[in-house]
């Protein structure tokens, strides 16, 4: 870098999108001035608070660039904001200069230098800590347009890419707001109160568990068969439209499970990394009113796909939002300081790929298990109604009700009247000689020869 002109041009490209509201701080290291670390943090609107904040700026990224192995020789300072209405950007860069000499002196306190500190407005820059009016002037010195500068072209080469202000990467994950928050709010009070009676049941926390993991897989591929394209305001408009206000409650709450959240982390990579990253989006969006603190989960998951499909800016803009809405979520805290010191994503996907295939294994074997049981009551149920047949008496088909006998009452005289064949019609028995007299055959027969 040549000068300040070109610094202000590349702030955008090392971080990945153009700061708003922001203090930035970048470590210089090695002879050749190559750029380490770097931090960010919205000014914050008391300027009572500037000391503190100044100073504990300044000992993070310096205790965190000693830890390389090149020296660190200094540090920038970048203060972005836009000018109130009303108001200019020199009015802007007279109202920070007590954060840049805060700032300044708390690194020089800590034995490193600023290089340099700027301050970009509305389309300029001003030197902090250059005096002379002409380089520097009073009005400001206006910036490259976007995509004119040598960093520009030296990024577009590189594959490195801008995704808008800061503002509008936040916006893409804030929570509604009017009716539309309030109809949200209302299905989310109806989703915990229909909740909550299921959780109490025996084996009811695993049974919402399952339901809401085999929600999500297919929210995901909804989301799949439906891309949007356009502006990425028409592209979230889309996805909020692929869900419902029920369904959206129903996952959000569902996802406070820290099993069930570790289980979704799993929609990491592949075909379904883009539209788990949708679905996360849409369901923090859907976070309103006092369920603010669950955006934390779909939040979390959103930094964690964006980190794993090498997304990092993206990975740190929803990680900052998820601790912000719960400063204690240990998966956000581990998430963002990973990516803050570089650590690669893949063993965390080896251990998430391992523990998908783990649980595949575990329903395969309920499945088995479950179909034994069923042949084996099947082949006793089988066995005793061949018992049965063999005492000769028949068994009714499985799963109908044999008809009961109802008793036949008996007739009048039944039981003087003779046995003969049914009907009464047969001939009676004839006898020739006296009663008690019977006919044989040979060997003492009767009959006449």
């Amino acid at each position: 870098m040549r000068g300040p002109a070109e610094l202000a041009d590349a702030l955008p490209y090392l971080l990945g999108f153009y700061p708003d509201d922001s203090i930035v701080m970048v470590a210089v290291h090695g002879e050749r001035a190559r750029f380490g670390g770097r931090l960010r943090l919205g000014i914050p609107t008391d300027p009572s608070h500037w000391p503190d904040v100044g100073d504990q700026l300044a000992d993070c990224l310096i205790s965190g660039a000693r830890k390389r192995a090149d020296r660190l020789v200094g540090v920038l300072v970048f203060l972005c904001r836009e000018p109130a209405p009303g108001q200019s950007g020199q009015d802007v860069k007279e109202r920070l200069r007590p954060l840049a000499q805060r700032l300044r002196t708390a690194c020089g306190a800590l034995d490193v230098p600023v290089l340099e500190a700027l301050c970009l407005s509305n389309g300029r820059y001003w030197s902090y800590c250059c005096p002379d009016y002409r380089c520097c002037p009073a009005d400001g010195t206006p910036l490259f347009l976007p995509g004119t500068s040598v960093m520009a072209a030296a990024a577009a080469y590189a594959g490195m890419q801008v995704r808008g202000s800061l503002k509008e990467m936040e916006a893409r994950l804030a929570p509604r707001t009017g009716r539309r928050g309030a109809d949200q709010e209302k299905a989310l009070d109806e989703a915990a109160a229909e909740l909550l009676p299921r959780m109490l049941r025996p084996d009811g926390a695993t049974a919402v568990q399952r339901a809401t993991l085999e929600r999500t897989a297919a929210m995901i591929h909804r989301f799949r068969q439906d891309t949007p394209s356009g502006s990425n305001r028409a592209r979230d408009a889309c996805d909020d439209a692929l869900i419902t206000d029920t369904e959206a409650a129903t996952l959000i709450l569902g996802l406070q499970d820290r099993t069930t959240r570790d289980r979704a982390a799993e929609w990491m990579d592949g075909p379904d990394a883009a539209a788990a990253l949708r679905l996360w989006r849409a369901l923090a969006r859907r976070c309103t009113g006092g369920y603010g603190e669950h955006a934390a989960a779909p939040l979390t998951l959103a930094g964690w796909v964006c980190w794993s499909t090498e997304d990092g800016p993206a990975a740190r803009v929803a990680l900052s939002r998820a601790l912000t809405a719960d400063p204690d979520c240990l998966f956000a805290q581990l998430l963002h300081r990973a990516i803050n010191e570089g650590l690669d994503p893949e063993p965390l996907r080896r251990c998430l790929r391992r523990q998908r295939e783990e649980a595949k294994e575990t329903a395969e074997t309920d499945d088995t298990d479950e179909i034994e049981a069923t042949e084996a009551t099947e082949a006793t149920g089988e066995a005793r109604t061949a018992e049965t047949a063999a005492d000769g008496t028949a068994s009714p088909p499985a799963g109908r009700r044999q008809p009961a006998q109802r008793p036949t009452p008996p007739r009048p005289g039944d039981s003087a009247r003779p046995r003969g064949p049914r009907g009464g019609t047969g001939p009676s028995s004839r006898t020739t000689g006296a009663p008690g007299d019977r006919r044989t055959g040979r060997d003492g027969d009767r009959s006449r020869r």
